[in-house]
């Protein structure tokens, strides 16, 4: 094949570089360039398969006006940044959008079956063609992992020369061509077949490439890989098993999203314009000293009056985690949670409001005692609330845990000051448990023993996935937890039936500690699903003590009874009892825990010890 004239350069005027015209492919909502479509994520756009590039040059390329900055200055202190960045569209009217690389690099041609790079094919500028056969390229379905989230091609080469030059590691040695082709007679791995026109090596297919030591027996091992980061990240041998996936498997990228709701003093926006300052204002106890700082950095015009300075700077010391030099990372989110219940409990009168605040939280008008039966106390109406979700990094081939660091992959080669994230604004209902009837049931000695099942098989799952076992986090399964965590997941259930909200519109957040009993539900989506009073109407006594009892009531009867109820162990590593899918799980986007640490034989009982469950005297128990 004659190859195409080397292309000119072009040039602007007086022979500069000319600015980026890049070519669109497709486009994503802003909100899935945090969820779906982050930064190290494979998309899918026609028959083209692209991987999401990092944040290196977002400065340059993202538009101030459409990707805006979003304050929140407790995430942003937890996360170690100054601010965030609301993705910019990518729609057709967009000035840009994300930035993304061809990846797999790896094509093949369903006409004449050959199996090389994209650009060996010779395609027309700006289209993914064959450029003998003229039909679409097909991105490679196999993509290679490691678990410290490097992402590599699939060793086709080596896959096929297994049996002959099985020590031998780079690719064309044998001076033949790799070809590609499916038999047709079944949708299975052993219908792709994959041969070498060197005919050294007979024709394989992919079946047993997704065996956990496939690789491994090949000698291979991970070199690194980042190719969101382009060619100009440095590639360090990692020497981490290699792990097969398949191109849109989930287990390719998982985001790590961190989120905090905006509460007083911070919840009006009036900090804002102080938010590359706070560092260096922290260096200052004195009123005096802060004033001086203040003047020299806003040329004696700062918008913030002294006195709410120092307000905010009390209100900061206030959420230190602890006495530390350098808490970690736990202990910094954990005080972050503190706070927001203390608020949640203590709601916020009228006369601290201001027009522009973004945290309305008050008592029920309704008599509150009609929930004690029920154990439960404190509901209020959360009729105003602004959360902020910033995408932290993502990993690979496990989930991230919301109680444990996993092995995080950077978002960008260089440290930024800033991080993605997007602002939920809406509306929830909070309640708390009665701590002395909580107290009172969690010495049962039959829930311990539930619990010390859940805890186990937890805490092996998180010692797998940490780098040292020794320096694990432990996992956070008490009885309380795992009660508030299912009664979240019930009620959430029951309002997405009773009250007309679908389920992945509603989410949990949960306060579980020695000294926290308490659960938020609120709306969880970006759009208007169940943001017009719908769900603060659900928080009024009556009608939330009887949505506590149908909700107890539903979660008595699974249809996979007598299985889910007398379940020995289930879900994910063991980390569930009685919970399947069909009782208490909910759309992931709605869980904290990946849908982890549940049993409902908390809420309503077991056949054999009806008093483990917290409610069972709703049931007549």
């Amino acid at each position: 094949m004659t190859p195409p004239p080397a292309r000119r350069r072009r040039t602007g005027a007086n022979g500069a570089v000319p600015a980026h015209n890049l070519p669109r492919r497709g486009e994503v909502r802003r909100a899935q360039a945090i969820t779906t479509y982050g930064v190290g994520s494979l998309i899918a756009v026609d028959h083209e398969s692209f991987v999401v590039s990092g944040l290196d040059e977002a400065d340059r390329s993202w538009s101030p006006d459409e990707s805006p900055r979003i304050h929140e200055r407790r995430l942003a202190r937890v996360l170690g940044v100054d601010y965030f960045r609301l993705p910019p569209a990518s729609d057709d009217t967009s000035k840009d959008g994300l930035r993304v690389r061809r990846f797999p690099v790896m094509h093949s041609c369903p006409e004449c079956t050959e199996l090389q790079r994209h650009r060996d094919f010779n395609p027309p500028a700006g289209r993914s063609v064959c450029g003998t056969c003229e039909v679409d390229l097909v991105p490679s379905r196999f993509v290679v992992a490691c678990e410290d989230g490097h992402l590599g091609e699939f060793p086709y080469w080596q896959w096929v020369h297994r049996s002959t030059d099985r020590g031998a590691t780079t690719a064309g040695q044998c001076g033949g061509k790799l070809r590609l082709r499916s038999s047709g007679r079944t949708a299975s791995l052993r219908s792709i077949l994959v041969s070498c026109t060197c005919e050294r090596a007979p024709e394989v297919s992919m079946e047993g490439s997704f065996r956990r030591n496939a690789l491994k027996d090949l000698g291979l091992t991970c070199r690194g890989p980042r190719p969101w980061l382009g060619t100009s990240a440095p590639t360090k041998d990692c020497g981490l098993p290699l792990r097969t996936l398949q191109r849109g498997s989930s287990a390719v990228w998982q985001p790590v999203l961190k989120s905090a709701l905006s509460i007083p003093p911070w919840s009006d926006g009036r900090a804002d314009p102080l938010a590359e300052h706070w560092d260096a204002l922290r260096e200052f106890d004195r009123p005096e000293h802060v004033e001086i700082y203040l003047k020299g950095a806003f040329k004696g015009k700062c918008p913030v009056p002294l006195d709410e300075v120092m307000t905010l700077l009390d209100a900061e010391r206030e959420e230190d985690a602890t006495d530390e030099v350098s808490p970690t990372f736990d202990q910094r989110y954990r005080a972050l949670r503190n706070k927001e219940y203390e608020r949640l409990r203590a709601g916020n009168d009228e006369r601290e409001r201001s027009r522009d605040e973004q945290f309305v939280c008050e008592s029920p008008l309704g008599d509150q005692s009609v929930l004690d039966p029920l154990g439960v106390t404190g509901p209020m109406l959360v009729k105003k609330l602004r959360e902020v979700r910033a995408l932290k990094a993502f990993t690979r081939l496990a989930q991230p845990d919301a109680a444990t660091e996993p092995k995080e992959m950077p978002l960008s080669d260089t440290p930024l000051r800033w991080l993605p994230a997007m602002e939920v604004r809406g509306e929830g209902v909070f309640l708390r448990l009665d701590e002395d009837r909580l107290g009172t049931w969690e010495k049962a000695p039959a829930l311990a023993a539930r619990i010390e099942r859940m805890r186990t098989a937890h805490q092996r799952m998180l010692d797998q996935r940490a780098d040292d076992p020794s320096r694990s986090v432990p996992s956070p399964a008490t009885p309380r937890m795992v009660l508030l965590h299912t009664l979240a997941h019930v009620l959430i259930n029951e309002w997405s039936l009773k009250a007309g909200y679908p389920a992945a519109a509603l989410r949990e957040r949960l306060y579980t500690a020695d000294d926290m009993a308490g659960v938020l539900v609120y709306t969880a989506t970006s759009d208007s699903a169940g943001s017009l009073g719908g769900l603060v109407a659900q928080g009024e006594p009556e009608t939330l003590d009887s949505a506590i009892r149908s909700a107890v009531q539903r979660a008595e009867w699974c249809s996979s009874d007598p299985l889910c109820v007398e379940s020995e162990a289930s879900g994910t590593g063991g980390t569930n009892l009685a919970a399947c899918h069909a009782c208490v799980m909910l759309p992931e986007t709605s869980c904290e825990h990946n849908n982890t640490l549940l049993d409902r034989a908390l809420l309503i009982g077991t056949p054999d010890d009806p008093h483990v469950g917290f409610f069972a005297h709703v049931l007549g128990h």
